[in-house]
């Protein structure tokens, strides 16, 4: 961190308190009140840490007000239209584009770990087979540590590194095999000369009884899903990951933490429950309906996947969404969907109402990748999971940011504590 060079004034109690103000590269200065509790014995109040920097940074910053998303300070919008997820990765892993020989070995390391302990297949079969593929995540990524102990210790840095490839490498194999066990499917095995984001296709939709063939343009657009969601900066499931490891917990356990935050609705539960929405309208002619309540203050109804609660104006994944979504839905048709012919029409509805430019309220990454996962044919209860596989490699490069951190200590947030105060113990037979 660099020196800082303003500073604010605290004055309690008619005490004054030098509070050093940091500034960073982009976004807003940063008031220092790690001295605070022991100079002048106060902490700090703010339910959900909306107004708090839990730490300095350099892989992903978002301007929301503009509608900017920079990896290492490349625009989301060109590293989802150039890129792809892998070179994505080890960006967002290492801090700059790789060569082309660096990101063939590091594609080559990865496509070498997908397979996972076939003991681990018994973990899959200890699940109901209604079990959400979420659940099975949480525990499959939590046991991961009973099997790969070489990876564990994460005061060594080449065991981090072993660590992060495995996890990058077995989570589409994960998150395919729990599809596939609560679809009642044999699991498909990883096949080393498919591209990361063909390979979990084929993981999730092939069967022994006939040959799969993966259409490019089907993973062109799971490839671009992958990459716009492979990281967003201190969100709740990235903060639950980085507390985590506060402790020096191993990566796995960290990592399945990540995964149980994720599950929450207001979080990776997002474009689930657009799908959700689009399916309550059920057809076209009900849209003004809807779009009515949505406008309308007194009604619950909310318009899910439009707006955002980081983009004011745009959000810049969004753009490059919706050409992958125009591409599937051209492929693979919406005249035989009712979903799908809803969320177009409410796309074109919301676009032209004066109200919802007002508002702010635009389609977002949610809205289209909704749309293109239920395309593909993904049942709702896999885009969770398919959340968790792509931000795996954005929780992988904060939880190493953080352990190299020589600031880093164990999490511990304070409390406004409003109970009872000391009381004595009164026996049962008295009270």
């Amino acid at each position: 961190m660099t020196e800082s060079t303003k500073s604010a004034t605290l004055t309690i109690d008619g005490k004054s308190y030098e509070l050093p103000i940091f500034s960073p590269t982009a976004g807003p200065d940063v008031l220092d009140v790690r001295k605070l509790y022991a100079q002048a014995d106060v902490f700090t109040y703010d339910p959900g840490y909306t107004s708090t920097a839990s730490c300095d940074s350099t892989i992903t910053f978002i301007d929301g007000e503009e509608g900017v998303l920079l990896h290492r300070g490349y625009p989301i919008d060109q590293l989802a239209s150039n890129s792809h997820y892998l070179e994505v990765c080890y960006l967002l892993l290492y801090g700059n584009l790789p060569t082309p020989a660096e990101l063939e070995d590091f594609e080559s390391r990865v496509t070498k770990h997908t397979m996972i302990h076939e003991q681990m297949m018994y973990l899959f079969r200890g699940f109901r087979r209604d079990a959400h593929p979420m659940a099975i995540m949480v525990g499959v990524v939590g046991a991961m540590s009973a099997f790969y102990h070489d990876s564990t210790d994460v005061t060594d840095e080449w065991q981090r590194e072993v660590a992060t490839i495995r996890l990058i490498a077995k989570m589409p194999t994960i998150a395919a095999m729990a599809f596939k066990y609560t679809i009642g499917q044999p699991f498909e095995y990883p096949k080393n000369d498919l591209d990361y984001a063909s390979n979990f296709l084929r993981m999730c939709f092939a069967v022994p009884a006939e040959d799969y063939v993966v259409d490019p343009i089907l993973s062109r657009a799971m490839d671009r899903i992958f990459t716009l969601h492979a990281d967003h900066e201190q969100n709740a499931s990235t903060s639950t990951v980085r507390l985590a490891s506060s402790s020096g917990a191993n990566p796995f356990a960290c990592i399945a933490a990540g995964i149980a935050c994720l599950w929450g609705p207001a979080h990776g539960g997002a474009n689930q429950a657009c799908l959700e929405m689009l399916k309550e309208i059920g057809t076209p002619d009900r849209i003004p309906e809807f779009i009515a309540r949505a406008k309308d203050k007194n009604d619950p109804f909310r318009l899910m996947g439009f707006g955002h609660r980081v983009y004011k104006n745009h959000d810049p994944r969004a753009t490059v969404m919706k050409e992958s979504a125009d591409e599937v839905l051209e492929l693979l048709g919406v005249e035989n969907n009712p979903v799908l012919q809803v969320a177009k029409e409410l796309e074109k509805a919301a676009l032209s109402d004066p109200y919802f430019a007002e508002k702010k309220l635009f389609p977002n990454v949610d809205f289209y990748s909704g749309i293109i996962l239920e395309a593909m044919g993904f049942p709702t209860s896999m885009f969770t999971p398919i959340f968790a596989l792509s931000r795996t490699v954005g929780w992988i490069s904060q939880w190493k940011e953080m352990i190299a951190d020589p600031q880093n200590k164990i999490g511990r947030p304070r409390q406004l504590y409003l109970g009872e105060t000391q009381r004595d113990y009164v026996d049962i037979e008295n009270r």
